[in-house]
């Protein structure tokens, strides 16, 4: 490759470069995280590297480490914060040209300054918001800030907002935008234009699985009164069979008393090495042996089946969560927002 100016090169072309200019070492360490594909891609274009000039690659270590700041100042304080300090270093062009690479190839998620707040202050900002606001909000939030949101609101809210998480589907950027406005955000102009899939059914039950267990259980009994079918899709969704090992070895016992043996060699035969330990740490010598002689005389089995047998074991779970005997391990605990 000729040597050209910055202008000239593309995106693969400075990697290549600042691949080089960095050196073997640090090269492979970040070879270590691109994709087989990007690895193949990069390579090549090193090998069919000649000549660089220093100019060339002064400007391409200058560029990588602008958009590294920038990188880090988001991080810190999101797209403003980033935009102030970096026009203070570079000037005002350089820096939202700094910044409009990085949204362009991060796809900063909007919402990003809501995702720094504290719940208790959140929960405040946003809770006389329509329940559709609230609900599209709680979809860019983690699990567990959302929990701790659903758990606060009022009782009438809750499933509400719950429901319209699940049957969120695509939110057009132009709704995402007007959202952000009314929250007086400005990141509305870096929000990518294609349309952002946010919400379903997987963020419910991440929610719910984080949230303490009356909220929960008034959320999903409205659910079933309201949205059966929905209700049954969260339901089976909530505690798959490898949550088992959120239990303490006192309640997998309990547990293991209700299971039939038979059931119990076919959950496991479809189950990792983790699952497999804790229950047979729970079972007594003779019985162990017995069900991983079963296991392995039975021979191949239908997913469908272990599926089958697992989903019977969850049931018996949640009977007993329900009826106090056993306690499930939440990580949001049972906090509640005043």
């Amino acid at each position: 490759m000729e040597a050209k100016t910055d202008e000239k090169i593309n995106g693969i072309q400075k990697a290549a470069i600042l691949m080089i200019a960095l050196g073997p070492e640090k090269s492979a360490m970040i070879f270590k995280h691109l994709k087989e594909d990007e690895v193949e891609e990069l390579t090549l274009e090193i090998a069919n590297t000649r000549s660089i000039t220093p100019q060339l690659k002064e400007s391409v270590i200058n560029e990588f480490y602008q958009v590294c700041l920038a990188q880090q100042y988001i991080a810190e304080g999101g797209i403003n914060y980033a935009k102030e300090l970096l026009e203070k270093s570079f000037g005002s062009e350089k820096a939202m040209d700094v910044i409009g690479k990085l949204t362009a190839s991060l796809q900063v998620k909007p919402f990003e300054f809501v995702r720094k707040a504290d719940a208790t202050q959140l929960l405040n900002f946003i809770q006389d918001e329509h329940p559709q606001t609230i609900a599209l909000i709680l979809s860019y939030l983690a699990p567990g800030q959302a929990a701790l949101i659903v758990s606060a609101l009022p009782p009438d809210r809750q499933a509400d907002v719950t429901k319209r998480i699940a049957v969120m589907d695509r939110t057009s950027p132009d709704v995402i935008k007007e959202v952000e406005k009314v929250l007086e955000s400005k990141l509305s102009s870096l929000v990518n234009q294609d349309y952002t899939i946010v919400g379903g059914v997987d963020a419910v039950v991440e929610i719910l699985n984080t949230v303490d267990r009356g909220t929960e259980k008034h959320i999903m009994e409205t659910l079933e009164i309201e949205e059966p079918e929905l209700a049954d899709e969260i339901r089976k969704k909530m505690f798959v069979f490898e949550d088992i090992l959120l239990l303490d070895d006192r309640a997998i016992q309990r547990v293991l008393r209700d299971v039939d043996n038979s059931d119990l060699a076919i959950a496991l035969k479809g189950s990792n090495e983790d699952v497999q330990n804790a229950i047979f740490n729970n079972l007594s010598k003779r019985l162990a042996v017995m069900i991983k002689e079963d296991m392995e005389f039975m021979g191949p089995v239908r997913m469908k089946d272990v599926e089958e047998a697992q989903q019977k074991i969850v049931n018996i779970i949640r009977k007993l969560e329900d009826a106090a005997e056993i306690v499930i391990s939440r990580g949001g605990g049972d906090e509640i927002i005043v």
